[in-house]
């Protein structure tokens, strides 16, 4: 049987999704997976939502993920992860930070960025598991690590030893921000 997991991975424009993606993507492939990474789709400049997915599986044939089809969300901020719970499948689990960035209709004054939205997806019966990325990636020492925190908070949940992880930031990050980024994994996993 080909049993297909589904990734998505939400946030906003300039927060790195990218690197996150080709980093869970390169972890899936060297474990001998089919993978299908979508592109980031949205605004992907800074500021606006975007959505990038990840499939694999033993044979993979489309890159997206429907509404109930992700075993993951993976989301930088917090009224992007409540924005797409629909697409969480029962029982599915979602990784989120705790920081808040206002979109443009709360920047303008047309809205109010809405209260307690790790409460009412806890509420709603969603598995939520809610870490401060930005303050561990900051200790990590750059606050541009929040996605490869993320990456290790979700390792917490999948079955990939720790070094499939590292290895896969080795491929994907330069040397410069290499040690910086597996400190980053390291405190996202709670080690």
């Amino acid at each position: 049987m080909n049993e297909v997991k589904n990734i998505m991975i939400v946030g906003v424009g300039g927060q790195g999704a990218l690197l996150a993606s080709k980093t869970l993507g390169q972890v899936l492939l060297d474990a001998g997976y089919d993978v299908k990474v979508s592109e980031v789709h949205g605004m992907s400049q800074r500021g606006g939502s975007v959505v990038t997915y990840v499939r694999y599986g033993d044979k993979v044939y489309s890159p997206i993920v429907d509404k109930g089809e992700a075993d993951f969300i993976v989301s930088f901020e917090l009224l992007e992860a409540a924005r797409y719970t629909e697409y969480l499948k029962a029982g599915g689990q979602i990784v989120v930070n705790t920081q808040k960035i206002d979109p443009m209709p709360v920047i303008t004054g047309a809205a109010e960025y809405p209260a307690d939205l790790e409460g009412t997806m806890t509420k709603a019966g969603l598995k939520v598991d809610a870490v401060d990325c930005l303050t561990l990636a900051e200790q990590a020492g750059t606050a541009k690590a929040v996605n490869i925190v993320l990456m290790g908070r979700l390792s917490r949940y999948m079955d990939f030893p720790e070094e499939a992880w590292l290895t896969a930031i080795e491929k994907l990050v330069k040397p410069q921000f290499l040690e910086m980024n597996k400190k980053a994994f390291k405190l996202g996993r709670g080690e």
